[in-house]
């Protein structure tokens, strides 16, 4: 999975809401255009994106197309969080050793 992929889906404010709306659940594209302002065409084309970077599933049944989170890409961002998170918390334990270990350098008073 193409992690700049889904970072790059998730940077914009109107998949995110997307993403947002189906947190409660699956829903119809022409539910998810609705509030969101937008045409049933551009919908879609955000939903191709997600659906590429395996954050959403759709399924066309009949006549309406249902959408649904998938978890594919949100395993991939985990990963990728949880593998960053470790580097970075050695470096600030690191940091935390060495910022509590006595000076060593004399303290110069004023007269």
């Amino acid at each position: 999975m193409d992690i700049g992929r889904i970072f790059d889906a998730l940077g914009d404010p109107t998949r995110r809401a997307i993403v947002d709306r189906l947190r409660q659940g699956p829903l119809s594209v022409s539910s998810l255009a609705g509030p969101l302002h937008i045409t049933l065409t551009a919908v879609g084309q955000h939903l191709q994106l997600l659906e590429e970077t395996g954050l959403v599933h759709t399924e066309k049944i009949g006549r309406i197309r249902t959408c649904r989170l998938e978890p594919t890409g949100f395993l991939a961002l985990h990963q990728w969080v949880e593998d960053h998170r470790s580097t970075w918390e050695r470096g600030l334990d690191r940091l935390g050793e060495l910022l509590a270990e006595p000076d060593e350098t004399p303290t110069h008073r004023r007269p």
